[in-house]
């Protein structure tokens, strides 16, 4: 069992061509001995988004703290704390924050 605080993983900078002021903490993934999924967490500070991409898999997000928007065919979606994403493969996405504060989610892809 692998059991702790997101304060204590380290956050990397997101270094994709577009994102801005993007971090991610690795919460769960197969160095834990995850073999279906993997757990992320995303913290975009005003101002910042990541980039508008694509992925082959999907993924599901939860909007934790902040207020930020996702863009969805051609347009952005506000979402607050209690928001739950699905993204589905191959559909094109962006999440930014539309905020003052830290914009935090969770996001969970398959290994």
């Amino acid at each position: 069992m692998h059991i702790i605080q997101y304060q204590d993983m380290e956050p990397e900078k997101v270094q994709m061509e577009g994102a801005e002021k993007v971090t991610v903490r690795w919460m769960i993934s197969e160095k834990e001995g995850a073999e279906n999924f993997a757990m992320r967490l995303f913290e975009i500070e005003p101002g910042g988004q990541t980039p508008l991409h694509v992925h082959k898999n999907e993924h599901e997000v939860y909007i934790l703290n902040g207020q930020g928007a996702v863009w969805q065919n051609g347009r952005d979606v506000s979402v607050l704390p209690g928001t739950a994403v699905f993204v589905p493969p191959e559909e094109k996405h962006c999440f930014k924050n539309t905020g003052e504060d830290i914009f935090r989610f969770l996001c969970v892809i398959p290994v």
